[in-house]
């Protein structure tokens, strides 16, 4: 029988298999964000007067917001790589506390442990 030993990050808690696995994550949605902007770029009017032409105001915010967003999620997720090759993923920002396992496998480009996140809500 082969067994095989799978470590545990203590600073997460996550197993070696679920660190990668959220790893992979990450790399997904930061592909999927990349992909997402160059759509909306290329369906983005090219001056003021086609936009007036081609799309209502409201539309036009809504693309912008849509952009703002795709590069928001893409700057966390692509900061939640990086912190994984610095040893830093998995440790509050705020209260640097290893966060809860289960917060990272729900929201894995997380920055906050949950308690510290709602404090930040509660803020603004």
């Amino acid at each position: 029988m082969n067994q095989q030993v799978v470590g545990v990050d203590t600073n997460t808690g996550l197993s070696a298999a679920e660190s990668a696995g959220l790893r992979e994550n990450l790399d997904e949605q930061r592909a999927f964000r990349l992909d997402q902007l160059a759509q909306l770029w290329r369906g983005a009017p090219a001056g003021a007067q086609r936009a007036r032409e081609q799309a209502t105001v409201s539309r036009l915010e809504v693309h912008i917001k849509l952009c703002a967003s795709a590069r928001m999620v893409l700057a966390d997720a692509q900061a939640a790589r990086e912190r994984t090759g610095q040893g830093t993923y998995g440790s509050c920002r705020q209260c640097r506390h290893p966060m809860e396992p289960a917060r990272l496998r729900i929201v894995p480009r997380a920055r906050y442990c949950g308690r510290c996140h709602h404090f930040r809500e509660a803020r603004s």
